[in-house]
């Protein structure tokens, strides 16, 4: 399986029985699969979309917003009970307007989930743990 770095954008091969050890970038040595969210930018969004083998879930956000901010522990929670099943990655509305606008970003948060480069379902709100886990289950 083909995983993006979140350190330097290198993609590394890593066997899918090796997911659960902790796989190190062969460039930069980082974590491939940290159990945190991965802050995205325009610069790095399409790689992690179109390389990276395992389903990208991404948090549309901003810094202003309160339910965003409410959302972000238990969003961040779930990036570390899904690690190496899916990728949970932030995205800035505010810094990444262009990006936003690209992907019809009208309320935040939304939480878009990709696999393969596509778009596979989209929900507005914070959600709670439980809900957004079953949510992911409908879809993974």
């Amino acid at each position: 399986m083909e995983l993006v770095c979140p350190h330097c954008g290198a993609v590394n091969r890593v066997p899918e029985q090796r997911l659960g050890d902790q796989p190190k970038c062969g460039k930069c040595g980082g974590a491939v699969l940290p159990p945190a969210p991965i802050e995205l930018t325009a610069g790095n969004f399409e790689r992690f979309l179109t390389r990276d083998g395992l389903p990208v879930l991404v948090d549309f956000w901003a810094p202003w917003c309160g339910p965003c901010r409410q959302f972000a522990p238990t969003f961040a929670q779930m990036a570390g009970q899904y690690a190496g099943g899916v990728r949970f990655v932030k995205v800035n509305t505010e810094a990444e307007q262009a990006l936003a606008a690209h992907y019809g970003i009208r309320s935040i948060p939304t939480l878009a989930l990709f696999k393969d480069g596509r778009e596979l379902d989209r929900v507005s709100g914070a959600l709670p743990g439980p809900q957004l886990a079953a949510w992911l289950r409908q879809h993974l």
